[in-house]
């Protein structure tokens, strides 16, 4: 039965292959706005809406939202922007971070397994509606805003909430920042860490996380968490149910590489360490991490062993245990990359070339020449938001046209969100990233 299940998953992911494909990546679903099957009765129904003056009232700062106000606006199709993707076992979560009212929902996911030929499904929240449902007061069995998710080897899923909503000028942090994890057999939250003020006093830098374990001893798991904004790296020990964090000087945004034009908008921002990465076990045991801050082009390592270890983190010098690998070379700045354990490469969500780019850690040299270009397509791929590779062995990539949301206005006529896929081994031919 869960071999035909299998089978059934890959059927309609190869059924819901574009006509059109872009150069390396298969479009899988694409969505104009967003909608949810299960967000309850609204007044607001499915034509598009933008923010009405009332409403940009409140992101100004000018006010507060209410209870009430919240309540009128649980739903705004122009709100919703979806950030990160990730599949297991024909489940595909979406993520929807509350940047804005009117999201009905935060973690949600799509069945493959009863989607069809339906190019732009509804989302379903997940685990389900209650725990995703808000109210705008402290609850510590809901969620209130995650970005991105990761899936372990014990098959659990592991995300932050930030426990902030991001109104622009108005930011609301409703409850403190946690982990969460979530058994995906029994769809029920196992365990929730609150992150204490005395690591982080908010949330809205937690935009990732990244899970080291091995699936025989499920328990001894560690979480590792960049922090954008403060430039830090907590580590987060499973079996001891503690949290410390690091410090170092590359986890800064490099200052010549935060000015970016993306979707015909041009910015700086400052963003510091984005993405955590796990090699496959070293000879001693330990992985490498693998990271970067995302206004930057520069890569850098350091082993598990370092980080696992709390007492390194109160160093006034780590010495050589962080290490600059080079940088990826110009216009190759990344928002998640993510190691694949059978190819030993590493692939990235390139925001400036609107497309994935690769890197294979079995050749003797980090530079920009042994650095292929996957897919880029400034049209259809304005900013990828996310990168996973699921246990099949297959690409994940969302691109939200973020810059656009933020800096204009997206265009209800055109598609603004899209989600691609692609096998890892496929995705690298033809480029200098092959095996």
């Amino acid at each position: 039965m869960l071999k035909q299940g299998f089978l059934l998953i890959f059927a309609i992911i190869a059924h819901l292959k574009p006509d059109v494909q872009c150069i390396g990546m298969n479009e899988v679903f694409q969505w104009k706005q967003m909608d949810y099957e299960n967000r309850g009765n609204s007044d607001i129904e499915g034509d598009f809406i933008f923010p009405t003056e009332d409403f940009k009232s409140k992101v100004r700062g000018t006010r507060a939202p209410t209870t009430t106000s919240i309540q009128e606006d649980s739903y705004i199709p122009y709100n919703n922007v979806p950030m990160g993707v990730n599949h297991f076992n024909g489940k595909l979560f979406i993520t929807m971070p509350r940047r804005r009212l009117g999201i009905p929902s935060t973690l949600n996911y799509i069945d493959l397994k009863t989607v069809g030929s339906n190019r732009s499904p509804k989302l379903r929240a997940y685990p389900d509606m209650a725990t995703n449902e808000f109210t705008g007061t402290e609850n510590t069995n809901r969620i209130i805003s995650v970005y991105r998710t990761r899936i372990d080897a014990c098959n659990r899923l592991w995300f932050i909430d930030t426990g902030m909503l991001e109104l622009p000028n108005n930011r609301i942090q409703v409850q403190r920042p946690s982990i969460w994890i979530i058994d995906m057999k029994k769809n029920r939250k196992i365990h929730r860490f609150e992150i204490p003020e005395s690591i982080v006093a908010t949330g809205p830098g937690l935009a990732s996380i990244t899970v080291d374990v091995d699936s025989s001893y499920c328990n001894k798991a560690f979480g590792y968490i960049p922090d954008l904004n403060n430039n830090a790296l907590y580590v987060y020990s499973l079996e001891d149910d503690r949290i410390w964090s690091f410090s170092h000087n590359f986890f800064h945004f490099d200052p010549t590489q935060g000015d970016l034009s993306i979707g015909g908008q041009d910015f700086s921002w400052n963003d510091g360490i984005f993405s955590v990465t796990l090699s496959n076990k070293n000879l001693d045991g330990y992985k490498t991490a693998y990271f970067h801050p995302m206004a930057s082009t520069n890569e850098f390592a350091v082993s598990t062993k370092v980080l696992q270890e709390e007492s390194n983190a109160a160093r006034s010098s780590h010495g050589r245990d962080f290490e600059l690998l080079g940088t990826r070379g110009p216009r190759k700045q990344s928002t998640m990359h993510e190691f694949d354990p059978k190819t030993g490469i590493i692939f990235y969500a390139e925001i400036m070339q609107n497309g994935v780019g690769c890197w294979n850690t079995m050749t003797t040299e980090f530079s920009a020449k042994n650095h292929g270009q996957v897919v880029s397509d400034e049209d259809r791929m304005i900013y990828p938001s996310d990168l996973t590779i699921d246990k099949e062995g297959t690409i994940w990539l969302m691109t939200n046209s973020m810059p656009i949301f933020i800096y204009s206005q997206l265009d209800p006529n055109v598609v603004n969100f899209r989600v691609w896929n692609q096998k890892t081994q496929l995705a690298a031919e033809n480029t200098i990233c092959e095996a």
